[in-house]
């Protein structure tokens, strides 16, 4: 399913833009939530705890532009105020466990090792999606001439694209094959998610 025709739908209804965007607001929050649960009690990097601050300010961001629809929705992250909200909650915590899976056979990593790798090759893939999905959101937000805005989220969204491309090197000189695969699984949870998205909002009356 292209998102381009989806995301066109979802902007022309009110309610259903807010939805959207506190969906992603509360994709966002699952995401800086994770990478806080992946830190080492003690060797924290500079580079994770600025990735959890900015993850935590776009779903904040997120969740503020619903007010320039209508301040009164999606005041909390409850099923009936998310698009698709089982596929959305199930979508980043089944990459969590299936990246998990794949790093442990990979790599044989223990407890510590494995959570650290999992940030860095979740957080890729999530970067890889976001890169792609929000210009795309932004271009229909400019055509529509819309008072919402994602341009901040993008420009840091690329930098930590850059900065986990860095980690991934220092991690292992052959990490782009083992990104590849964490990519395919990301793909299939990701086309399930806006598949989900689409026949909900297909079933909507925009009469």
């Amino acid at each position: 399913m292209e998102f381009q025709p989806l995301l066109e739908r979802i902007v022309q209804n009110g309610v259903t833009h807010a939805k959207w965007l506190n969906t992603l607001s509360f994709m966002e929050n699952a995401g800086a939530r994770k990478i806080s649960k992946c830190e080492h009690p003690v060797s924290v990097t500079l580079i994770q705890l600025k990735h959890a601050a900015e993850e935590h300010r776009h779903a904040y961001y997120l969740k503020k532009q619903i007010g320039k629809i209508d301040s009164e929705l999606c005041k909390t992250y409850e099923a009936d105020e998310l698009l698709a909200p089982i596929a959305t909650r199930q979508y980043l915590h089944s990459l969590d466990v299936k990246a998990c899976r794949y790093l442990q056979t990979a790599f044989n990593l223990n407890k510590e090792e494995l959570k650290f790798a999992a940030y860095l090759f979740v957080t890729y893939a999530i970067e890889v999606r976001a890169d792609e999905l929000y210009p795309v959101y932004q271009d229909i937000l400019t055509k529509e001439s819309s008072k919402i805005m994602v341009k901040s989220i993008i420009l840091e969204e690329e930098g930590h694209l850059e900065q986990m491309i860095n980690q991934l090197n220092e991690f292992s000189p052959d990490w782009n094959q083992h990104a590849e695969n964490i990519l395919t699984i990301e793909k299939e949870l990701h086309d399930e998610w806006i598949n989900a998205i689409a026949e909900e909002v297909s079933q909507l009356d925009y009469a």
